[in-house]
């Protein structure tokens, strides 16, 4: 997925012409001081950067790419989920030899089973890379590794928590606010936010976050969320009624969802009050590294499934609901996108998000259904209109 999102990302980037906003304001309230470290990992020039994408992508880079960029990674402070205060990651990404004041550009990565692949680390196949690239267009671009990857790797990841990626991506913001005065960078005060799959979920938290907790310290200014499983309660009924995909990759992710649920709710319950007999063991071993084909309602137990049901097993319910962001109202213009045919995150999360907005009176949000469109054949179309999105921005 990995690979696909970046070719995808490349061609997307090739086919379009971005500008960004030179709006400026100020906000003088004093904001937490969250920054650890600020370390330059790299400074590449345009030509470096095309070279360690990879010259099977050169060619294509090269025709978009407008500059270099001077990789940081971060260090802060956040809190994990059990409001302890730790110290998290992340990846800033100034470009090089622009003038102009820039925008921010928050940027949260989707799903990755590799730590190596976080933002942070700069690698060729990561997340780093990937920000590195929008940077160029003429962006500011934060991008947290979240809790469980970079200088937190030895926590478990907070996957499709709300609040633990929210916060995690506020921080970050908070720390990028930090080095941008450290390295006087000429920024307009604009933040623009974005992500798809596990980053389009953690994307419209962390805008709920911003809008319903911050005041005015963040001018945020637009927000663009692709494919994320907003609607976590339906998404479980569905799951657990409804035969899956089948894809072994698919269901990690499932199994990851339910396990991080039942660690941050305190459930505590045994493998195979979740799983089926054949498969407990394999996924207490494994965790969410376990690669099991077949859809999610044969690996799953007779019990959860009875009990999500028929409503009966209220504490995970009421996790689950915990993390349902699909019914507010959002103050920033707000783009969903989303392949009518996903079978990996199904595409009533963006629907069912659109209409609760709409009823509660959401003037300002629009869904974009990508007809046809599968969880990875999407990301060509949700990247195109996001930067038109952005690039409009005033």
């Amino acid at each position: 997925m990995k690979t696909k999102l970046f070719k995808y990302f490349i061609v997307s980037f090739a086919l379009v012409f971005v500008t960004w906003s030179c709006d400026k304001s100020k906000n003088e309230n004093p904001q937490p001081q969250v920054l650890v470290s600020s370390t330059l990992v790299k400074e590449l020039t345009k030509e470096q950067l095309i070279a360690a994408i990879g010259s099977s992508l050169g060619s294509q880079a090269s025709l978009f790419i407008r500059s270099g960029v001077k990789q940081y990674k971060v260090v802060y402070k956040t809190k994990n989920t059990d409001g302890t205060e730790i110290q998290a990651s992340g990846a800033v990404i100034i470009p090089t030899g622009i003038t102009t004041p820039l925008s921010l550009v928050s940027y949260q990565h989707g799903t990755i089973f590799d730590d190596k692949q976080a933002p942070s680390y700069f690698t060729a196949d990561g997340e780093g890379t990937l920000a590195s690239v929008i940077a160029t267009i003429g962006y500011i671009v934060a991008a947290p590794d979240y809790i469980g990857y970079g200088a937190s790797n030895t926590l478990p990841h907070t996957y499709e928590h709300r609040e633990g990626l929210a916060s995690a991506s506020l921080d970050m913001l908070r720390a990028a606010k930090e080095v941008i005065a450290k390295e006087k960078i000429s920024w307009n005060n604009n933040l623009l936010i974005a992500g798809y799959s596990e980053g389009g979920f953690a994307t419209m938290a962390l805008q709920k976050k911003i809008e319903e907790e911050t005041g005015t310290e963040f001018n945020l200014k637009a927000s663009s969320c692709g494919a994320g499983a907003y609607n976590k309660t339906l998404s479980f009924k569905t799951l657990v009624s409804m035969p899956s995909s089948g894809n072994s990759q698919h269901n990690a992710s499932y199994i990851w969802v339910m396990l991080t649920y039942d660690r941050i709710y305190k459930l505590n319950r045994p493998m195979t009050a979740y799983f089926a007999a054949a498969y407990a063991a394999q996924i207490q071993k494994e965790q969410q590294n376990a690669r099991i084909s077949g859809s999610l309602t044969t690996i799953l137990s007779d019990i959860i499934k009875k009990g999500i049901n028929d409503g009966t097993d209220t504490a995970l319910l009421n996790a689950v609901k915990d993390n349902d962001i699909f019914d507010w109202i959002p103050k920033t213009p707000t783009q969903l996108y989303h392949g009518t045919a996903d079978t990996y995150v199904p595409y009533f999360n963006s629907q069912t998000a659109l209409e609760a907005m709409k009823k509660r009176g959401a003037s300002n949000v629009e869904l974009i259904p990508i007809t046809g469109g599968d969880h990875g054949s999407s990301i060509q179309n949700y990247l195109l209109g996001t930067l038109s999105f952005f690039g409009n921005v005033k």
